[in-house]
């Protein structure tokens, strides 16, 4: 998929309420992970723009905007970026994905003492854990729990582009990725959730393509260096 901005994104319902929280909407049906960003679920939403870029990236910054919902059974995102030198390698579960142009969602629920990494490159490749640690040991982090094959296999996930891009696609190009991910996973770890209705919970999504020729390293809430992994940064969602 390529061209340029969709003419309802300069339009763009505001992603944060007067106190810079991010309001996830309750959606009654699940979406149809079509990669459908004007479809009728996703018209509900607010959008939010990764719009933090680290200075130690190159002059590609790639508009990155998403969305979130919540239903009964799950947690429901999709990103639309508008990108360019897109590549993609990685295609099994756990790879290093955050190497090929990928996005991310990393979130700390509300009950749990640990935070939740979710991360896609654009051939809809996963890696997961759940970090209660993150300080960088030999192992990866000092305390985490990589996500069992059968617990990944259970996220949902639609990808507009190939599982391989490779060589990179130089072109400007849009893509998209939409996920969903179940309550009762997000339960198995965190312990039980109550009642999401007016929770908070802290997140951040991300944009970055390690190993592209331009890379970069994107946010939705600013981070203090080049590092995800600092929940002290997370910003605030609110389940309507």
């Amino acid at each position: 998929m390529s061209g340029g901005r969709y003419s309802t994104d300069r339009r763009l319902k505001t992603d944060r309420d007067k106190s810079g929280m991010y309001i996830v909407k309750f959606s009654g049906s699940k979406p149809e992970m079509k990669g459908l960003w004007e479809g009728p679920a996703w018209q509900r939403a607010s959008t939010m723009e990764l719009s933090c870029f680290r200075p130690e990236g190159t002059g590609h910054r790639p508009r990155t905007l998403a969305k979130l919902l919540y239903g009964s059974a799950g947690i429901s995102g999709i990103f639309r970026v508008e990108d360019r030198y897109v590549r993609n390698v990685h295609t099994e579960y756990m790879d290093p994905v955050y190497r090929d142009s990928c996005v991310e969602f990393f979130f700390r629920p509300g009950t749990g003492s640990g935070y939740f990494n979710f991360e896609f490159n654009c051939g809809g490749a996963l890696l997961s854990s759940y970090i209660t640690d993150p300080e960088r040991t030999a192992a990866g982090f000092k305390e985490f729990i990589p996500l069992p094959r059968e617990d990944g296999e259970r996220v949902a996930i639609y990808h507009s582009l190939p599982k391989v891009t490779d060589p990179e696609i130089v072109r400007p190009t849009v893509w998209l990725l939409e996920f969903f991910i179940p309550l009762w996973m997000i339960e198995k770890y965190a312990g039980s959730l109550g009642r999401l209705t007016g929770s908070e919970w802290r997140a951040n999504l991300y944009k970055c393509a390690d190993d592209t020729s331009h890379p970069h390293w994107a946010s939705w809430a600013p981070i203090t260096s080049k590092n995800f992994h600092l929940p002290e940064c997370f910003g605030r969602i609110r389940f309507e």
